[in-house]
């Protein structure tokens, strides 16, 4: 059997282990630098208040990918679970993303969703032509009002600097709708794992074909001992930074124990105005609220830019990024027995969703491959 080297155990790693560990062709070690597996949807049970954390933030599971979703409830029971966010502005808390209630509650009005449209319509600023950046985009798409009291400054919080310095194509992940409809996302399946994330990486990863290395920190040179590796790391580390380093945003939380059962009535609470340094908190009891806990966990998070020995979170892709990735993807393409995948090797924002996709495609493409193991063509999208 071949050996295989994988790096990383979040989802791009788990789902690529247990693929190739199915097939029966290949040993595996996954080597994993922190001393827990699941990556960023990380989940532990809180020793103080027993309420299921979501150590580096909150996690929704949606898709509209039936394939995905069948698959991953394999490894797992999920409690469904719909994201109703509230957003706290200048001029008061309102549900988020912005819908027809929200339009309403700001300008004071009645409007059917054929009104609603049409207004914000004529909100927008048209003159400035095609929009060049963040700020431009919104307020061509919202008007000034919606931006200022939702957009600008949670997003000059979140990424650190002047919205005009941000690409346009940041603000379409934000949905604006014209119906009642609170639910953050539109996938047709939503839910968070009962007994939470980690708990499904490692069912994903529990094969005899598949070994496990905690606190393995990967340098380029292991991949000698392998037939072949999948990376899922940053691409840039990968590297060592040789070209320089990419633009990622983190975060950090500030975590808080409430002596009673609810300290702020919802699960994630934005704070899109300037009056405090944090973006958002999340009480983590109310992802599952089927439990019921006599005190509360709640998560100030912060956001900065990413240093040293800081986990990225966010690539924030300006177009010097943009060029730097170019130069590690060209470098990346010449590798003859490793392959990127994921959030952090192709420096792209992916849900877990695509992860999963992702790594389940390259994973069939590779065992169904024909040839050896140093020509096998890689997926070219998932560079």
């Amino acid at each position: 059997m071949q050996k295989i080297l994988i790096v990383g155990a979040g989802f791009s790693g788990a789902v690529m282990a247990r693929e190739l560990a199915a097939s029966n062709r290949y040993t595996i070690l996954v080597a994993e630098e922190r001393d827990h597996v699941a990556g960023n949807c990380h989940t532990r049970r809180d020793p103080e208040t027993g309420i299921m954390e979501h150590v580096y933030g909150p996690h929704i599971f949606n898709t509209s990918n039936k394939v995905v979703w069948d698959y991953i409830n394999r490894f797992g029971e999920f409690s469904p679970y719909i994201n109703r966010v509230k957003a706290e502005t200048n001029s008061g808390t309102y549900s988020f993303p912005i819908n027809l209630h929200t339009i309403n509650q700001l300008f004071h009005k009645n409007f059917n969703p054929r009104e609603a449209r049409k207004f914000v319509e004529e909100l927008g600023e048209k003159k400035m032509g095609v929009p060049a950046n963040f700020e431009e985009q919104a307020l061509t798409l919202l008007g000034r009002e919606i931006y200022e009291n939702f957009l600008k400054s949670y997003t000059e919080k979140q990424w650190g600097c002047d919205p005009r310095q941000l690409p346009a194509s940041v603000l379409k992940r934000l949905p604006v709708r014209f119906n009642y409809n609170d639910n953050y996302y539109n996938s047709q399946y939503q839910g968070i794992p009962t007994e939470g994330y980690t708990h499904i990486i490692q069912n994903l990863l529990n094969h005899p074909n598949i070994t496990v290395k905690l606190n393995s920190k990967f340098t380029k040179g292991h991949e000698a001992d392998f037939d072949y590796v999948f990376y899922t790391g940053p691409i840039d580390a990968y590297y060592g930074f040789a070209h320089g380093r990419l633009g990622y945003r983190t975060v950090y939380f500030e975590r808080h124990v409430f002596d009673g059962e609810d300290y702020q009535g919802n699960a994630v609470i934005n704070y899109c105005h300037d009056k405090v340094p944090y973006t958002r908190i999340h009480e983590h009891k109310h992802f599952m609220p089927h439990e019921k806990h006599p005190k509360s966990l709640y998560f100030k998070e912060f956001s900065k830019e990413t240093q040293e020995n800081d986990i990225p979170f966010y690539p924030k892709s300006l177009p010097h990024d943009r060029d730097l990735y170019g130069i590690y993807r060209s470098l990346a393409l010449k590798e003859e027995k490793t392959s990127f995948l994921g959030r952090l090797a192709t420096y792209r924002y992916l849900d877990m969703h695509h992860v999963i996709d992702e790594a389940l495609q390259l994973a069939h493409k590779f065992i169904n491959r024909k040839g050896d193991l140093r020509t096998f063509q890689k997926l070219s999208d998932s560079l």
